[in-house]
């Protein structure tokens, strides 16, 4: 899991909205863009190219 505080300041790269945990914590979901933002190895990975859509 990802320390709080780094998730408080995290924000998605496209819209700069905030992220939270998607329903089995293995991304970051804006709900602003629709996308989910791969986390690996407890590092988020805040790339546009990473990303995935929600409804994948």
């Amino acid at each position: 899991m990802i320390d709080q505080a780094l998730l408080d300041i995290l924000a998605c790269p496209k819209c700069k909205k905030s992220v939270h945990y998607n329903d089995d914590n293995s991304g970051l979901v804006c709900d602003a863009c629709q996308l989910v933002y791969p986390i690996r190895d407890d590092i988020p990975v805040m790339l546009m190219d990473e990303a995935k859509l929600l409804t994948e």
